[in-house]
């Protein structure tokens, strides 16, 4: 009980300017950990959705009635959306008369990437914040502590005899400032370095997805244009 009013003390004895660097710091440590847990559940959201789609497009299923399938659901994002944005540009320009099959192919690859660059986009948000954080925490509680010493020394000049009994109240008001600076930096660097590799894995999953969906596709105009120049030449036979 002495030790947390002896705190709140020091905090509410503190100077202006050091109330303020402290409040700056306890709002980046409440914003970085909304963030933390915010990224949690979208990561995590992500890799069970990347999970549960790879299980279904390698089980056999047409690609039409997966396509359709994804369409209905009411919130697709994450490797559903490199499938749709891809399968449904092949669709459009395979339906095209003497659609050449690199040109479709190029298109559907273009449309997959877009995709992917927008889904990275989304499992990046929010990130630099937490680097930020992790970054100017530390050197902003530092700027607190050394205002609060400077204050602290400026007293000891109306003070005949100054001993560490005068001397330590003001220390250890700003030395506060440098530890609500660390209690902010620590977790977010922790949590970004976590997260931005989850987000490094779950890419190239998407990359190695959209390579083998693209050969897939790519087997798949290629048979239905020898077909159909089989075709050409029977009728001309």
């Amino acid at each position: 009980m002495n030790e947390s009013m002896t705190l709140w003390s020091l905090i509410s004895n503190a100077s202006l300017v050091v109330k303020f660097v402290m409040l700056v710091l306890m709002a980046a440590v409440f914003a970085s950990w909304v963030v933390i847990v915010q990224r949690h559940r979208v990561l995590n959201a992500a890799k069970a959705n990347y999970i549960d789609f790879e299980d279904r497009f390698w089980s056999g299923m047409d690609l039409s009635q997966l396509y359709r399938e994804i369409n209905q659901q009411e919130h697709v994002f994450g490797v559903e959306s490199i499938f749709t944005a891809g399968f449904r540009e092949f669709s459009r320009l395979r339906q095209q008369s003497n659609a050449d099959p690199e040109a479709v192919m190029e298109g559907t690859q273009r449309a997959m990437r877009v995709a992917t660059v927008r889904e990275t986009e989304l499992l990046d948000h929010h990130l630099p914040f937490l680097a930020t954080v992790a970054s100017t925490s530390p050197y902003v509680g530092l700027f607190g502590t050394v205002w609060g010493i400077m204050n602290s020394f400026r007293g000891l000049a109306n003070v005949h005899q100054a001993t560490l009994a005068t001397v330590a109240p003001g220390i250890a008001e700003a030395l506060i400032a440098t530890a609500i600076g660390l209690f902010a930096a620590i977790p977010a660097v922790i949590f970004y370095n976590q997260y931005t590799t989850k987000v490094d894995q779950i890419v190239i999953n998407y990359e190695t997805f959209t390579e083998e969906f693209a050969n897939i596709l790519h087997r798949q105009v290629h048979k239905k244009n020898k077909a159909t120049n089989q075709n050409a030449v029977d009728k001309n036979g």
